[in-house]
């Protein structure tokens, strides 16, 4: 077997675009050799915080066209296993991100564009500056956790407070109010996508994501400050990333996520491979707010690696 594998080792070196070959086990545990080539590097989407996949339904078509795309619930999040993680901050972004090149070993990709929103983007980059080699070019869509927290001294005592409970918490508290409650407080889900889906669907999905144990969520709390600040802000460790790897960094003109970390980032690097990009009419969740301009800009930046 050792001579087949070296004698196609020698054969399949004579292909140019990029291949992924591995076996894959099939439910019996019989393992069948695969071959897949791809000839553009693939884009990986990971969402924010408490979200899933289904909150690209706007982008993946569009996105898929000219390479391919993977999207996957985070470790804690959506359909994705629940598991503990510690109260400790750093350790629980270690889980995520260990989680995320566990994925990509799995799944089998040499190397990805890698785009994440929020809490996504903020496991994104610190993905990217443990596993450089990985990462053609880094997307983040208002990106949480790059500032220095800087709260007014009354509102860190509120704050502390309420940071005895998991963010989502009530959401579970409500029970069968829950579909209702995220109805009341975050309507604009149900317009986001309103074209799509004449009922509740997408509040329903919210709901979904996050009425099950809560496991993803007490990893962002250990990882979180009083009021969702970041306890290791990124703008600490983003000279970390390799000044060869571009990143750009995408915004909603309208957003709560305050884009002048961005601009920060781009004098931390040096202005080295790095871009702010305003999109504008478009809050924290561009890729919902302004489908076609964000499907347009990313795909942009796609073909630019490939």
């Amino acid at each position: 077997m050792s001579l087949l594998k070296t004698t196609e080792s020698k054969i399949l070196a004579c292909i140019q675009n990029d291949l992924w070959a591995r076996f894959v086990t099939l439910p019996n545990q019989d393992r069948i050799w695969t071959l897949t080539l791809t000839n553009k590097t693939p884009l990986v989407m990971v969402h924010g915080f408490g979200g899933g996949v289904g909150l690209w339904i706007r982008n993946l078509d569009a996105l898929c066209r000219s390479r391919p795309v993977y999207a996957f619930d985070l470790l804690g999040f959506g359909r994705s296993s629940r598991p503990p993680f510690p109260s400790d901050s750093a350790k629980a972004e270690e889980q995520f991100v260990n989680s995320i090149e566990e994925w990509r070993q799995s799944v089998g990709l040499e190397n990805m564009i890698l785009l994440g929103h929020s809490l996504g983007g903020y496991l994104a980059t610190s993905y990217a500056i443990q596993h450089p080699s990985r990462v053609s070019h880094l997307i983040l869509v208002d990106p949480w956790g790059f500032p220095e927290p800087s709260p007014p001294r009354w509102v860190k005592v509120i704050a502390t407070v309420v940071s005895f409970f998991n963010p989502l918490a009530v959401i579970r508290a409500a029970g069968p109010w829950g579909p209702g409650l995220v109805n009341r407080f975050r309507p604009d889900f149900k317009r986001k996508f309103e074209d799509l889906f004449d009922d509740d669907t997408m509040t329903q999905y919210i709901y979904h994501c996050n009425a099950q144990t809560p496991s993803g969520e007490v990893g962002f709390r250990a990882m979180s400050e009083s009021l969702g600040w970041a306890k290791r802000p990124m703008l600490q460790r983003v000279h970390l990333l390799p000044p060869s790897m571009p990143l750009t960094m995408l915004y909603g003109k309208w957003s709560w996520v305050d884009n002048s970390s961005g601009y920060k980032v781009v004098q931390i690097r040096d202005q080295a491979h790095t871009r702010v990009l305003l999109i504008n009419e478009a809050s924290h969740h561009v890729y919902a707010d302004q489908p076609e301009e964000f499907n347009k800009v990313v795909e942009n930046i796609c073909n630019s690696v490939n």
